[in-house]
């Protein structure tokens, strides 16, 4: 028996191969094995510079905390940051010394 990816859209490990296209028999969704290998997450910063996780960021502009009345200011430096795909554009994940765990979308940081 082949081993086949799982379904990128719910997980499903029961695929099958119908031709050249690979399908989901729970939620129909159809792929190739091209498809998975291009859909690879990937985000840039102001400047357009790629992202990894691990990285050190510095914010470019006063970004206000919803339910806060705290600021985090231009130049913060935020070290090891996690990527999240995030319906939201959220897509970063750090912790912020004095303020805590936020999300930051990538158009306020650029890459230390």
């Amino acid at each position: 028996m082949q081993d086949l990816p799982s379904c990128p859209k719910c997980n499903c490990e029961y695929t099958y191969e119908d031709g050249s296209l690979i399908i989901c028999p729970e939620c129909t969704h159809e792929f190739t094995k091209e498809d998975l290998e291009e859909k690879e997450f990937t985000v840039k910063d102001a400047n357009g510079a790629i992202l990894r996780a691990g990285d050190d960021v510095t914010v470019i502009k006063d970004l206000k905390i919803k339910g806060s009345s705290s600021v985090v200011k231009v130049g913060t430096k935020i070290k090891n940051i996690r990527l999240v795909d995030s319906a939201d554009n959220h897509n970063i994940d750090c912790k912020i010394p004095k303020i805590g765990a936020i999300k930051i979308t990538p158009k306020y940081v650029k890459k230390s």
